[in-house]
C-alpha cells in the first residue's frame, strides 16, 4: 500500500552534499530524505531523469522506509575504491580516501577525453594499488563495440577484473563479450539493467558475465533480490552516488545476497567532503547496520528553499505516478 503523500513530506530534509573532486558532472550531491516506521531513506534520482524513471527510485525509498527488508547474512560489507576521471596525477589523493580498500574502480571514456587519459590514470591505480590490487574500468556504455575492443586490448596490460558497461547495448555487449572472451576480461553490465524496461535481457542474451545492481533505480532491496535470482549471474552491488542514507540501503541489499563474490561500490561517501552520516569504508568495508542521519548535519547540509521546493514537487509529481500504477517495482 502506498504511503499518502504527507507521510513523506512531514519528514522530508532536501540536502546538498559538497564533492571532493567533481564526478558525475557535478560538484555538489542532492537528496531527498525521509523518514518511515523502519527507518530513513533516500529518494535521488538523478536530476535529468524523468518522472516515470524516477518514480521507480521512489518506490525504493518508501519500500526500505516502511517495510521490513530481507534478513542479512553478513555484517560488513567490502568495498572498492572509486576514481572519477581526473588527471593521473590526483589517483593517490583520492585512493586515500578509501581507507583499506584492495579494490579500485576506475571512470573510462570520459567526454572530452581521450584513451591516452585513461590509460595515464588506470597505470597510476595500478602503481598506487600494487600487483594485489584489483582494478575494474566503468566506460557508462560510452565506447562502440571498436572503440571498446580497442581500449580493452590497451588496458589489459593492468590486469582488470572486469570492464563495466563498455557499451550502451546489450547487442553490444553481446559482441564485445565474444570479441575479449579469449583474453579472460569478463563483461559487468549496469546501464542496461537498472535502465532497462527488462533488467534481466541482458543475461538472456548472454552478454555480461555479471550485473551491477543498485537498489535505488531497481525499486529497491527486495525486487534487487528477485532479479538476481532470476538472472543467475554473478552480482556487484554499487550505488547512484547516494548519501550514507542511500548507501545504507545498498548494504542491506549486499548483506541480504546468498553469495558475494566481488567488493560492492558502496564506499562512495568518501567522494564527499561532508556527508548526513559517517560511513566511509574502514579496513575497506563498510557496516550492512541501518543508518540515522546526524541532526546537525541534515541542518549543516541543508539544501536552499528553492531547491527544497523543487524536490518537494518531484517528490508529489513521482507519488502520483506510483498512485496511478507506475510502480516499475
Amino acid at each position: 500500500m502506498l504511503p499518502a503523500l504527507a507521510d513523506l513530506i512531514g519528514s522530508a530534509r532536501v540536502v546538498s552534499l559538497p564533492m571532493a573532486t567533481r564526478f558525475r558532472g557535478v560538484d555538489t550531491r542532492e537528496a531527498l530524505l525521509f523518514e518511515g516506521p523502519e527507518g530513513w531513506a533516500e529518494f535521488s534520482p538523478f536530476l535529468e531523469y524523468e518522472d516515470a524513471e524516477a518514480a521507480t527510485w521512489l518506490a525504493a525509498a518508501i519500500d526500505f522506509a516502511f517495510r521490513t527488508q530481507p534478513a542479512p547474512l553478513r555484517d560488513r560489507i567490502p568495498v572498492n575504491a572509486t576514481v572519477p576521471a581526473i588527471e593521473a596525477s590526483r589517483v593517490p589523493e583520492v585512493l586515500a580516501r578509501f581507507a583499506g580498500c584492495r579494490t579500485a574502480k576506475v571512470k573510462v571514456a570520459e567526454p572530452g577525453q581521450t584513451l591516452a587519459d585513461d590509460i595515464a590514470r588506470v597505470r597510476a591505480v595500478r602503481e598506487a594499488m600494487g600487483a594485489e590490487g584489483r582494478i575494474r574500468i566503468d566506460a557508462n556504455g560510452l565506447w562502440n563495440v571498436d572503440e571498446a575492443e580497442h581500449a580493452v586490448h590497451a588496458l589489459n596490460e593492468f590486469d582488470l577484473e572486469y570492464v563495466e558497461q563498455p557499451c550502451a547495448s546489450v547487442e553490444e555487449l553481446a559482441d564485445l563479450r565474444r570479441r575479449v572472451k579469449y583474453m579472460g576480461i569478463p563483461v559487468a553490465a549496469d546501464e542496461s539493467v537498472r535502465k532497462s524496461s527488462d533488467p534481466l535481457a541482458v543475461a538472456r542474451a548472454k552478454a555480461a558475465d555479471l550485473l551491477v545492481i543498485k537498489a535505488q533505480p531497481l525499486g529497491g532491496v527486495t525486487h534487487a533480490l528477485q532479479i538476481v535470482t532470476a538472472a543467475g549471474l554473478p552480482v556487484v552491488v554499487s550505488s547512484a552516488l547516494d548519501t550514507a542514507v542511500g548507501l545504507s540501503q545498498g548494504a542491506a541489499l549486499a548483506a541480504a545476497l546468498p553469495s558475494l563474490e566481488y567488493d560492492c561500490g558502496l564506499g562512495t561517501s568518501s567522494l564527499f567532503l561532508d556527508d548526513v552520516a559517517e560511513l566511509r569504508p574502514v579496513d575497506g568495508s563498510i557496516s550492512a547496520d541501518r543508518v540515522t542521519p546526524d541532526a546537525a548535519a541534515l541542518e549543516r547540509l541543508a539544501a536552499s528553499d528553492e531547491r527544497r521546493d523543487w524536490w518537494l514537487e518531484r517528490l508529489t509529481r513521482c507519488h502520483q505516478v506510483l498512485g496511478l500504477g507506475g510502480d516499475a517495482a
